[in-house]
């Protein structure tokens, strides 16, 4: 079965990729940012490929980390990796240059504020074939916010069966006390 489990690992891994980076022109409809110099730098300082406690993705059965960096040409960045567990969700986590309030002005459906370790968290769900299956959880940071992007297929095993953005908000919930403090 391990051949199975490693082949559904590639496969959402693999869409993962495709989900997130996809081509400029989709995201920068998803994101919506315009081109302007005010687009702040990433936040610095966490670096989600090895700031992630390794407890905690040891807990979430997330494996394969692959470096997962976007810049846009309206200045949005994203710096971070793509995991997954072999059976269930993959989630890019990453920092971004976009603020919670660049996110809540693109008004996504089921948009959910709640605090997450006392930092601001909105949770929403973009359009496309299966809303269902993928929810972003962006994080309140100084000059932008820490993204977790889910993609939980309903064939996965494990996690199919759950709601994306709650496993995300759980994700989180577990990452955010790693933020440093003044960030």
């Amino acid at each position: 079965m391990v051949t199975g489990k490693r082949k559904l690992l590639v496969a959402l891994v693999g869409g993962m990729v495709l989900a997130l980076t996809g081509c400029e022109s989709s995201i920068e409809g998803a994101t919506n940012v315009s081109a302007t110099p005010a687009m702040a730098a990433v936040p610095a300082g966490y670096n989600a490929c090895t700031d992630v406690p390794q407890s905690v993705l040891d807990a979430e059965g997330l494996k394969m980390p692959i470096p997962d960096d976007t810049d846009l040409s309206s200045g949005a960045k994203w710096r971070g990796c793509i995991w997954a567990q072999p059976d269930g969700y993959a989630v890019s986590i990453q920092t971004t240059n976009l603020t919670l309030d660049m996110v809540r002005d693109k008004n996504f459906p089921d948009a959910t504020e709640s605090t997450i370790s006392g930092r601001e968290t909105l949770s929403t769900r973009r359009p496309g074939d299966e809303p269902e299956e993928s929810c972003y959880v962006n994080v309140e940071m100084t000059g932008g916010s820490l993204q977790f992007g889910l993609t939980n297929p309903s064939s996965a095993p494990d996690t199919g069966h759950l709601d994306t953005c709650e496993l995300g908000r759980a994700l989180a919930e577990k990452v955010v006390p790693s933020i440093p403090a003044d960030m």
